[in-house]
């Protein structure tokens, strides 16, 4: 039984009060024993894992929202797969014993040294504020536990390379890291993480400037180094290092000309690179014994063993080793004697006695300085793929940002006091987006009192600001080829750029950008240079104003709008709707004010759509000129409508509104694919009773063919298949529609398990996702009325209705994410079960905190197991 490990909370990582023992020579010659606190003084062995989460920012420029991407298929996005693999798992690690079973849950971020891009902190706290706060909890937890050193540090915004970029934006990417930071964690950064930890002289400059304390670099980074001076040493000899044989175990401190400095630390680069790239995350006994090599064997009194990599790689890259660093974080490295602390804890304690000079420009994932990022230097190379691409791409987005300095400069002279500031603290506004702030920063930095139209163009100006630092994310160099989604993300990003110039300039550069791009070759034939990318698959994800109105326009035919509604960063109101139908064809006509959160921009619509059944469309938009002409128009309509004429309403809509026209192929990809789905339903459901018919005419044959081992018939196979399937997923909604009858629920839980006994006599492979996201909606609902439910005597039959749930995930082999249900069952476990029942005072009699009796405790821990949770100590 592993016991000790029930309460992790009494583990000596969490308390301050853990100490090491020295001997110290006293006065007199004899030996005493010091303890000293290893939080409070530099002593012994330290330990620091830093994680760099990061994912390029994937959002629609248009649109502010990550649309479906195939690739990451079964989930929604990029974005959405690495939660589940790495993010998520992270907020709630798992220490499993030698069965498989919880014995611990972790916030790693609570032990782990983390920076975590602002463009990915935005969409977290989007996805699942539950994994967002426990980060945010995290870092304050790690401040307490550390003397006010919290685990995160800041991280240039968009995750620039630092020495390409001008001095102005240099400094706007520090800053908006900062104020972003600031706005999470409610506290200063004393670190910040660059990207790819690229740096050059300018760059230390600005960090010194912005009060930035230290940066991590690796160790190929460093030149040269040496001891302070010191009164027997005023002059030090120089060590070179330039072959990364700096020591990691300390920190340094790296002075500019005019004699200010910033602190660095450089992490272990072997154990760094064995953790991405070998397996010394498979079992915390392995990476212990492999930091435990790092270890100096000198008389040093403390000494940091620093290690960094991608974030990702904790469950993403590697799956489940999350789990290891849970395990040594809270066990193993304190079983050694090691303190884990963050770079800001250890250079409180221990600051810099060594001074370094860094290499010139130099990055991590670059062998040739930042050649990655603008050359075909090899890095990043995709076999026979060159890369001569880079050079131009840089070029042209160079020749692009400075056009737009032009634009902001001459035309924010207009709006702001001072153009430049207004941009630096535009991060207000990214973070916050509220009206309220909107009106507080413009009131802050306007030159004067601006009209509303003036205040959108200054709106426009900052945006074009926002996406002409965002075209330079550096995601879009790092591979092998232009024409990869990163790629594209960030000619997208100068595509919204350009735009936005033009629309408070009136000067539109896109055929100049466009010339320069096609001396970009792409290593793809289809597209040949990058004008062909920028056309094929930049252009057509471009928006305008008519195209969202489109968008509302023919999804009301299938979504019952509200007066106020949200679709993507537009505020939609309906100001009218009228919709009639006649047999197959429907006519809806309206009008809708749009207005952009982004810019505050808005215009008001006129809108007819005419269904004519199946997938055909015919939408038709015009600006809003009186109600007096919307009121004929919608006269005119209706009446030709009536005479069941699809050639007359189509061409009289042609003549109210002019030939531009909308379709479905117009929508954006999201709503696309769930208005084709809907209207696929009607026929699924015909070829559903299709299917059914044939598999019960058949079913005799086929399970003839199953007892004597044939091959069964395709045909009849996928009948088989696609009938149970149907009947699934009418039991399975029939069952979420009944929660509220014990009995219905019992009896649907039942047909489920037939019809799964069913499916697997018959081998068939159901292909029922839905029913896998049903089914664990319900078994939450079930625990939590179970754990909070306030009569103790349904405990039994609720215990047994939701491992017969369970079960049922099993045999339809859906795959459940039972995680969430986990998490629950072992936080009451501990928080109220095992305190409540099984403390000393409940044993003895002088509690009655216990909601429930022998009997009914029983079939609780029981559950527990089913979940997988170590439950055996109070079972037994």
């Amino acid at each position: 039984m592993i016991s000790a490990a029930k309460n992790l909370a009494t583990s000596s990582i969490h308390s301050n009060k853990e100490v090491k023992v020295t001997l110290d020579t006293k006065s007199d010659g004899c030996l005493e024993e010091v303890k000293h606190d290893p939080l409070q003084i530099a002593t012994g062995v330290y330990v620091t894992i830093h994680g760099h989460f990061y994912q390029p920012p994937r959002e629609n420029p248009y649109l502010d929202s990550v649309e479906r991407q195939a690739s990451a298929h079964p989930f929604h996005d990029w974005n959405e797969r690495i939660y589940y693999e790495c993010y998520r798992p992270n907020a709630f690690a798992r220490i499993l014993n030698d069965c498989g079973e919880v014995i611990g849950i972790v916030n790693n971020y609570e032990y782990l040294s983390f920076n975590i891009g602002p463009t990915l902190m935005s969409w977290l706290e989007r996805y699942d504020p539950e994994v967002y706060q426990r980060i945010i909890e995290a870092d304050r937890q790690s401040c307490e536990r550390l003397n006010g050193h919290g685990n995160a540090i800041a991280q240039v915004y968009n995750h620039i390379i630092m020495p390409l970029a001008n001095e102005r934006d240099k400094y706007t990417q520090i800053r908006w890291g900062k104020a972003d930071f600031r706005s999470r964690f409610g506290r200063d950064p004393e670190g910040m993480w660059l990207a790819e930890t690229a740096v050059d002289d300018e760059t230390l400059k600005a960090l010194i400037d912005e009060k930035i304390r230290f940066i991590i670099l690796a160790p190929s980074q460093a030149e040269r180094c040496r001891p302070f001076a010191t009164e027997d040493d005023p002059e030090p000899q120089w060590h070179e290092v330039g072959g990364s044989q700096i020591d990691p175990t300390r920190p340094y401190r790296c002075f500019i000309e005019d004699g200010r400095y910033i602190d660095i630390f450089f992490y272990d680069g072997p154990i760094s690179r064995d953790m991405g790239f070998n397996d010394v995350l498979k079992t915390g006994e392995h990476f212990v014994g492999r930091i435990g090599q790092a270890i100096k064997g000198d008389r040093r009194p403390s000494q940091l063993i620093s290690v960094a990599t991608d974030g990702e790689t904790f469950g993403h890259h590697k799956g489940g080793t999350e789990k290891c660093l849970a395990y040594v974080f809270t066990q193993k490295f304190a079983s050694q004697g090691w303190t884990v602390t963050n770079f800001a804890h250890y250079l409180s304690l221990s600051p810099p006695t060594w001074e370094v000079v860094l290499k010139p420009v130099t990055a991590w994932s670059c062998s040739h300085g930042v050649d990655r990022w603008q050359h075909d230097c090899g890095c990043g190379g995709g076999g026979e793929w060159h890369q001569k691409w880079r050079r131009p791409l840089r070029d042209s987005l160079n020749w692009l940002r400075d056009r737009l300095i032009e634009i902001y400069e001459e035309m924010g002279r207009q709006f702001f006091s001072d153009p430049w500031l207004a941009r630096d603290e535009y991060i207000q506004v990214i973070c916050d987006r509220s009206p309220e702030q909107v009106e507080h920063f413009l009131a802050t930095h306007q030159c004067r009192s601006l009209t509303p139209e003036e205040q959108i163009d200054a709106l426009r100006l900052l945006e074009m600001q926002r996406h002409a630092l965002l075209m330079f994310t550096s995601c879009g160099w790092f591979f092998e080829e232009i024409s990869r989604p990163e790629g594209v993300q960030i000619l997208r990003y100068a595509s919204r750029a350009l735009e936005l110039a033009a629309e408070v300039s009136g000067v539109y550069w896109q055929q100049e950008f466009l010339f320069r791009l096609a001396q970009a070759p792409s290593n793809v034939d289809l597209f040949g240079e990058g004008t062909e990318v920028y056309r094929q698959l930049v252009a057509p994800a471009q928006i305008e104003f008519r195209q969202v109105a489109a968008h509302y326009a023919i999804s009301s035919l299938f979504t019952n709008y509200l007066s106020q509604e949200q679709v993507y960063c537009y505020a939609a109101e309906q100001l009218d709707y009228q919709k009639q139908q006649m047999g197959v064809f429907t006519l809806a006509v309206g009008q809708v004010r749009l207005t952009s959160e982004i810019t505050r921009e808005n215009r008001h619509f006129v809108f007819a759509v005419f269904h004519l059944g199946g997938w055909d469309f015919h939408c038709c938009i015009q600006s809003f000129t009186g109600r007096l002409a919307y009121s004929q128009l919608k006269q005119q309509l209706f009446d030709t409508f009536q005479q069941a004429s699809v050639a007359q309403t189509i061409l009289v809509m042609n003549q109210l509104f002019g030939d531009c026209y909308f379709n479905l192929q117009h929508l954006f990809a999201e709503e696309r694919h769930r208005i084709i789905q809907q209207l696929t339903d009607t026929t699924k459901k015909h070829l559903d009773q299709l299917y059914t018919q044939v598999y019960r005419e058949n079913y005799s044959i086929l399970v003839a063919f199953q007892r004597e081992n044939l091959p069964v018939p395709q045909e009849l196979q996928v009948a088989a298949e696609v009938a149970i399937a149907h009947r699934c997923l009418q039991t399975i909604s029939s069952l979420e529609q009944a929660v509220d009858d014990p009995q219905e629920m019992d009896n649907y839980l039942a047909e489920l398990a037939a019809i799964a006994t069913e499916a697997n006599h018959l081998h068939c492979q159901l292909n029922v996702p839905e029913a896998k996201k049903t089914l664990e909606q319900l078994i939450l609902r079930f625990l939590r009325q179970l754990l909070y439910n306030d009569d103790p005597a349904t405990v039994e039959t609720d215990v047994q209705r939701l491992e017969a749930a369970i079960d049922l995930g099993r045999e339809l082999h859906l795959g459940l994410f039972l995680d969430r249900a986990q998490e629950i069952y072992y936080h009451y476990l501990h928080q109220h079960i095992v305190p409540d029942c099984f403390s000393a005072e409940t044993q003895n009699g002088s509690s009655n905190g216990c909601r429930w009796d022998l009997i009914q405790i029983k079939p609780l821990l029981r559950l527990g197991q089913k979940l997988a949770i170590d439950v055996r100590t109070w079972l037994e």
